[in-house]
């Protein structure tokens, strides 16, 4: 008997079918590529739009993780700097020389739009640190 046909399987049904549902959705939301409007060509190493201070970000942001996860975000400038700065506090994230070029080039790139990620969690609902 199969999963789907025991019914005493009916949470874990529901709970790979929602799984598959987000899988799904993350994959096609991970292919959204920028709009023709921006005028700029695609890097094809890591999908940043080059323009000028591309190329320090994608030194300092890919070294520590994927440019998708850049690419997903549209932030205000605001936004990316607060991001910076958590990054800074709580990942290790060094002193970056040239933030403000960096800054520039994420806000004008991957600014805010009418529709993008979520707002951060607010500090009292983040899991406690582990010494």
């Amino acid at each position: 008997m199969s999963l789907f046909q025991n019914r005493q399987n009916g949470p874990k049904r529901l709970t790979l079918i929602t799984l598959c549902a987000l899988v799904s959705g993350l994959t096609i939301a991970a292919d959204v590529k920028p709009s023709a409007s921006t005028d700029g060509q695609i890097d094809p190493s890591s999908g940043f739009i080059i323009k000028p201070g591309f190329e320090m970000v994608r030194a300092h942001c890919t070294a520590c993780h994927s440019a998708k996860l850049v690419t997903q975000n549209h932030m205000s400038r605001e936004r990316w700097l607060t991001t910076i700065r958590w990054m800074q506090k709580t990942q290790n994230l060094w002193p970056l020389p040239q933030e403000e070029e960096i800054l520039d080039y994420l806000s004008a790139n991957y600014g805010e739009r009418a529709m993008g990620r979520r707002a951060s969690l607010p500090e009292h609902l983040m899991p406690k640190k582990v010494k």
